[in-house]
């Protein structure tokens, strides 16, 4: 009865070769002449020259090798699993949790002056960049590569944003406007709206409206209709420059801080302050609303400080500000209570950002630095050596896990989150 083989015929004849090359050189002659016949290879001379020559005793050994091999192994993969199970275990960061890491995914170089604000849009993988060069440029963050350039402003361009659905590109500027880009039409300046009377520092679209706010150096906050252009409402009460302002989620409210070393809190609707936050030795830089997302952490970071009494959390009841004394604050909207100071940058806050999960706050400084700050706890998780020279600017994207930074260096840069 024969059975199937698992070898070639090829594999065969070399088999049967190297066993009359054995049987010959072990000289058990009997046994090689009858080989010899069945395998129907007569003309057989043994031959120290051919390939089969010591094959069988060369193969033997190298399998007794391998099982030694396997076995040090098998007893290593053992130990190792042992050393595993006992090992203490680190839970998965699930992709909500993901923080800019070092080194940047892209660099990217175009802009001849400093860059001062960076924006991503809502929907498409671009990324806005202004630069005092008087410039916006516009860069595909998937890819790191340069689009076109928006030329128009006659000054440096102090801030950009999209609105909500990404169908305009609004820019402000030290030539006392700001400007309306049309992104789906090859991003043409639409509009050209006139009416501070200094720098305009920070530009903003409350949600769900079609009203610009913007801030200046003149003193004043304005709200503009972006489908007119025409101003519909003038905020006065900041003693100086007023440097950065920030709707809430709901776009009820609005907060700004300034050169006057205070941020308020302001009602649209009414148009008057509710509430100044003093407590800043310095200049105050920037300011943002703490997004409802975020409040269980930061309930759960200041519990004693803070009694939660409302059953539905509203917007805007918590604002971060950042300022030139190297502190960032947090502070209760509804009183003006200060809740916190972090301490950590060694230059002037220039930019906040909170992480789209809400656990984070991430910080720009002139200390070169970004800093990732724990919402549950207020501590600094994280320190990015982000620039060569001060970093200005930085934003979160809400698509792709990636942070964008600008600087003095005149580098944009693109984080990976992981």
């Amino acid at each position: 009865m024969t059975t199937t083989s698992i070898l070639s015929e090829r594999q065969k004849d070399e088999l049967h070769k190297a066993i009359l090359d054995y049987l010959s050189a072990s000289g058990f002659n009997q046994a090689f002449s009858a080989l010899k016949n069945e395998t129907e290879n007569e003309d057989f001379i043994s031959d120290p020259k051919q390939k089969y020559s010591g094959l069988l005793e060369k193969k033997w050994t190298s399998v007794i090798r391998l099982q030694k091999k396997i076995m040090e192994l098998e007893t290593k993969t053992t130990q190792m699993q042992e050393e595993l199970n006992n090992a203490p275990t680190r839970k998965p960061t699930s992709s909500v949790d993901w923080i800019p890491r070092a080194p940047e995914r892209y660099s990217l170089m175009g802009h001849r002056n400093p860059i001062t604000r960076v924006a991503f849009h809502p929907l498409y993988q671009i990324l806005a960049s202004a630069s005092e060069d008087t410039t916006i440029k516009i860069w595909d963050y998937e890819s790191g590569e340069y689009e076109r350039t928006l030329k128009g402003h006659t000054k440096a361009v102090q801030d950009i944003t999209f609105d909500t659905k990404g169908n305009h590109l609004i820019s402000c500027s030290a030539d006392l406007t700001i400007k309306v880009w049309d992104t789906n039409n090859d991003y043409k300046c639409i509009r050209t709206l006139y009416g501070h009377d200094h720098s305009v520092s920070s530009v903003a679209v409350i949600p769900t409206t079609d009203i610009i706010v913007s801030a200046s150096r003149d003193k004043t906050i304005k709200l503009w209709e972006m489908a007119s252009g025409y101003c519909v409402k003038t905020l006065v009460g900041h003693l100086e420059w007023v440097r950065h302002v920030s709707p809430s989620e709901d776009g009820r409210l609005l907060v700004s801080c300034s050169n006057d070393q205070t941020a308020r809190l302001w009602d649209i609707q009414k148009g008057e302050t509710k509430m100044d936050f003093r407590g800043h030795d310095h200049v105050v830089e920037c300011v943002i609303f703490l997004p409802v997302v975020s409040y269980p952490f930061v309930l759960e970071w200041l519990e004693a400080n803070v009694k939660s009494s409302r059953d539905q959390p509203i917007p805007g009841q918590y604002v971060f500000t950042g300022s030139r004394d190297k502190t960032i604050k947090l502070w209760d909207a509804g009183s003006g209570q200060l809740l916190s100071t972090l301490v950590g940058h060694d230059n002037w806050v220039r930019g906040l950002v909170v992480h789209p999960s809400g656990k984070y706050l991430v910080s720009a400084s002139d200390d070169k630095t970004m800093k990732i700050w724990d919402l549950r706890s207020g501590r600094c998780v994280k320190t990015i050596e982000a620039h060569s020279h001060f970093v200005t600017c930085l934003a979160y994207c809400n698509t792709t896990p990636l942070v964008a930074t600008g600087s003095v260096d005149q580098s944009l840069k693109i984080w990976q989150c992981r």
